[in-house]
């Protein structure tokens, strides 16, 4: 009965199982999986430099994975037909009543089997780094997918090459040359002999090419789709070289007849479905966490308010830069996303200009897109190419371009070659979205923008109570705000109350409410009257600045109010940074600079870069940033202040002590800011301390050796406690701070908020739990005699304890200036503001500046700069651009590592090989136990 039973098991089952039970049979089986899995952990920590890249991710793994998969799948199958055609038994197999595709199956079953096993050897690899580092699954179990469905392609292939010869060497050589030959046929060794139409055909038929596709995240049935069907075909294939083994020679009968033509339609049928299958409009699956290579929900909900036909068009070489060529296919896709997504509304176009002279000339005369010019260059010759990497988006009459610079990011590797990639595309091209279509939609109406109507409320004494002058200016106004309610179509109002004319009732609840108290003039002491200008919707007030009463500027102060409240304009932001001599500059003295953070707020908002010493803020600043403010004036704290009392957002990065470089090393220096006295008014104590913390980032530190009678100095990089890793577990649930993966914070000093009545106060950052006050007197890492560093200590007593990195306050403030209030330099002051007004703390001078961002990139070895993504986040949350703020959280944030010693380093190493020499190890012992049970069946039913 047992031999009955075994009898009718499945052929392929049967075949499967003989085989996979030869191959562990010898010992080259655990050779071959031991080397595999070796190969891939040495280039993994070695080759590639995991710890040095500084990023959680396991890409190296899978972009070696393609050539290690040729190797492997090639000495998996050189045996398994050439074996059976040298010792004579394939003449058994052709003579079985089963179908030889059953055969063939059997043992490419059996390959896949072997083949998974190899992949699940590396598994510790990911494993290892999502414990120490936020890991992003998606493209990992991506990557693995591609990775078995790229080795059953090779394995197929080596199937069919194992057919046509009986000798194993001679198969294995053979297939590595042929899958060799389809994974170049895509990559850019290849396809930079030719054009990029040319190229882009080459990357459909390349294994690999589709292979990093699928490792990036992005799951589509088309790659899936080639993938399986070029393993049909060479499983085909192998069942029609069996099957020729049994045909008479130089004969052509009908089945002869009916297979060659059967197995060329089959072919032929694959080519053409493939050829079909990539112009239909499948959508892709994107499995990163953030939906990195898909359009987001507010994307989709802008292109649902389109009335009219929306245009995307591209503007892409033929012949560009090597390293652009593998972008302009995703880019390609990404606004393929936005025509799916537009559901007829949007149309999508690609051309290259310098085939149609008609469209060049109209992209450089009417949207002024010119070609950049780029150096090619290979080992032969050396040329300079003019090629167009743009995109135009136009709705109506109103458009904009993004061009190279917009779209492109150039970083720098650990091998110091140059990385080229896309920025955050579908962040710019929803921005420019948004732009033309309410720039359309307003058609330079102010009003169209507004969803919510706003109401000016002016609290404005009878005419007979106002100075002369105020009574010219208050005519005019009036005469102003009547021309704007006409034009607002119903989203503008306004009324004056005089607040005295029904008692203290109305004048008590506006001093309870934002401080507003009588005015006086300097001619007349005794006479009082107030002139206050107000603008409120359902979520917010905020106070119209009054200046000198000027009646030509007031239409300008009412416009940059009422933009606060329209969606349809960029935003200004007030950028006010330390005033340094350009020499000083250059040698890293004077303070620090901030040139990066000033060119990162330029690509999304209008800066104006403010000075303060005036008195005055520009009155088309939404919002102020101020950072390392050096001895500010009463003239700027003022302007502070009463940016802050009408209901502005000032984000200020202030601490008592800055660091610069000096002779080669470092030096504390101090640093008072002015603002002291008016942040401890409003509750704000920033300690003259900085915070030390074992959870930190790496720093390229001057360091100072000894060699005899010589002193050298030299850059080394080293885990530095002022640079402090924050981590998810450290990062609140902020729509300031919930996107970030990581941040580093530099130099950082304690603060201390005081909770008040009518605020709110939330915490952004803060360090671990094992963070420590230092007094900044050992920036520099000692050394001991050898030459090697010590570790920084903490101060014997002080315990350890988590600081506050980043805190947010609103709600009501009180102005820092006597009251009652006078005209302050022509101003009138106010005393208090409404609950819309904010207060932004960062605690140190130079968490932003040039000098530290430079550090992060040349100490990480990437470009991914978490503070800048920390200030623009803080500044669209401040300005309400909820599009923009969840938009750019979906931008690729390379996630860092946590700071290691090599010790630990080398741990991991070696824990991943010897987890995966374990596994291999436990797969063995199992083999055998089960080798063992099967002969003490058989003997026992045998009756030995």
């Amino acid at each position: 009965m047992k031999w009955l039973i075994v009898k009718t098991r499945p052929v392929a089952r049967r075949v499967a199982q003989k085989e996979i039970g030869l191959f562990f049979a010898s010992p080259v089986a655990w050779l071959f999986l031991g080397s595999f899995a070796a190969v891939c952990l040495f280039v993994f920590f070695w080759g590639s430099s995991f710890f040095a890249r500084n990023i959680a991710d396991v890409r190296p793994l899978f972009q070696w994975m393609p050539i290690l998969l040729i190797f492997l799948c090639s000495a998996l199958t050189m045996r398994m037909w050439s074996e059976e055609r040298r010792t004579g038994t394939l003449e058994h197999v052709l003579i079985q009543p089963s179908a030889l595709w059953r055969f063939v199956f059997g043992k490419f079953r059996s390959c896949l089997c072997l083949l998974l096993l190899a992949l699940i050897s590396t598994v510790p690899l990911p494993v290892t780094v999502a414990l120490i580092a936020d890991l992003d699954w998606g493209p990992v179990l991506a990557g693995y997918l591609a990775s078995f469905m790229l080795g059953a392609l090779y394995i197929a292939v080596g199937l069919f090459v194992s057919s046509r010869t009986d000798n194993p060497i001679v198969s294995m050589i053979a297939s590595v040359i042929l899958c060799g030959l389809m994974f170049l046929s895509g990559s850019g060794v290849f396809t930079d002999f030719f054009s990029t139409s040319t190229a882009e055909t080459l990357r459909h038929f390349g294994t690999g090419s589709r292979f990093s596709s699928i490792t990036r995240g992005v799951i589509d049935i088309r790659d899936l789709f080639f993938y399986i069907s070029v393993t049909f075909a060479f499983l085909a294939l192998n069942v029609y070289t069996l099957e020729r083994e049994g045909w008479a020679r130089l004969a052509s009968t009908p089945r002869q007849r009916h297979w060659r033509a059967g197995i060329v339609l089959v072919i032929a049928n694959l080519i053409l479905a493939n050829m079909w299958i990539e112009k239909l409009p499948i959508p892709r699956l994107d499995v990163t966490e953030g939906k990195l290579y898909s359009i987001s929900q507010p994307s989709r909900e802008l292109l649902r308010q389109l009335h009219e036909p929306l245009l995307i068009r591209g503007y892409f070489s033929g012949r560009t830069h090597p390293m652009l060529a593998p972008l302009e296919p995703q880019l390609r896709d990404l606004i393929r996303e936005y025509e799916a997504a537009g559901i007829g509304n949007v149309r999508v176009e690609f051309t290259d200009p310098s085939l149609h002279p008609e469209q060049e000339r109209e992209a450089n005369e009417r949207y002024g897109i010119l070609p950049t010019p780029f150096q090619v260059a290979d080992r032969y010759q050396s040329a300079l190419v003019n090629a167009y990497f743009n995109v135009l988006v136009q709705y109506g009459s109103e458009h904009v371009t993004l061009s190279f610079s917009d779209l492109i990011e150039v970083r720098t590797s650990t091998s110091g070659a140059a990385e080229v990639l896309l920025r955050n595309p579908e962040f710019d091209i929803t921005r420019a979205i948004r732009d033309v279509l309410y720039n359309y939609r307003s058609g330079g109406d102010l009003f169209t923008g507004i969803d919510n109507p706003v109401e000016l409320i002016g609290y404005v004494s009878d005419s007979a109570q106002l100075p002369p002058q105020l009574q010219a200016y208050k005519n005019s106004i009036e005469a102003q705000l009547q021309r704007a309610e006409d034009a607002s179509d119903g989203k503008f109002s306004y009324r004056l109350i005089d607040p005295e004319a029904q008692g203290a009732t109305v004048a008590r609840q506006i001093y309870d409410q934002w401080g507003f108290t009588p005015m006086r003039t300097a001619e007349e002491a005794d006479h009082e009257f107030y002139f206050y200008l107000t603008l409120a919707d359902e979520h917010q007030v905020v106070q119209l600045p009054t200046g000198t009463f000027n009646p030509g500027e007031f239409r300008q102060a009412l416009d940059s109010g009422l933009k606060r409240y329209a969606r349809s304009f960029n935003r200004t932001i007030a950028l006010a940074t330390p005033a340094i001599d350009p020499q000083l500059r250059e040698h890293g003295l004077g303070g620090p600079s901030f040139a990066n953070l000033e060119r990162a707020l330029a690509r999304d908002h209008r800066i104006v870069l403010e000075d303060l010493t005036d008195g005055e803020i520009s009155p088309e600043a939404d919002i102020v940033v101020v950072t390392a403010p050096k001895q500010l004036g009463q003239q700027a704290i003022f302007a502070l202040d009463q940016f802050l009392m009408r209901g502005g957002t000032i984000i200020i990065a202030t601490s008592g002590l800055t660091v610069e470089r000096n002779n080669g090393g470092l030096q504390l220096r101090d640093w008072s800011s002015g603002l002291e006295e008016w942040l401890a008014h409003n509750g704000i104590h920033v300690q003259r301390q900085l915070i030390m913390d074992r959870q930190q980032s790496k720093f390229p530190a001057p360091v100072r050796r000894g060699s005899g009678d010589y002193q050298f100095n030299d850059v080394r990089i080293i885990d530095y406690p002022f640079f402090i890793d924050v981590r998810r577990d450290a990062i609140a649930r902020h729509a300031i701070s919930g996107s970030l993966p990581q941040v580093t914070m530099a130099w950082m000093s304690p603060v201390d908020v005081e909770r008040r009545d009518n605020r709110r106060v939330s915490k952004v950052l803060w360090s671990s739990d094992r963070a420590w006050l230092g007094d900044g007197a050992n920036l520099m890492p000692r050394s001991n005699s050898d030459g090697e560093l010590q570790p920084w200590q903490r101060p014997a007593g002080q315990a350890r304890a988590s600081f506050d990195l980043g805190i947010t306050v609103q709600g009501r403030f009180d102005s820092f200036f006597a009251t009652p209030p006078v005209s302050h330099n022509g101003e009138n002051l106010v005393a208090r503001s409404p609950e819309s007004a904010r207060v932004v703390i960062f605690p140190s001078n130079d968490f932003l500046s040039d000098q530290v961002l430079t550090a992060q990139v040349h100490a990480s070895g990437t470009q991914y700069l978490g503070p800048l993504e920390l200030i623009s986040n803080t500044i669209d949350w401040a300005l309400q651009e909820e599009l923009l703020l969840n938009i750019r959280s979906r931008g690729h944030f390379n996630r860092t590592l946590p700071s290691m010693e090599r010790q630990a380093q080398f741990s991991l190493e070696v824990f991943n090989y010897a987890a995966a020499l374990t596994w291999l190890g436990l797969l063995a012992l199992w083999h055998k136990l089960r080798q063992h049970r099967q002969r003490r069946r058989y003997t026992r039913e045998l009756g030995l």
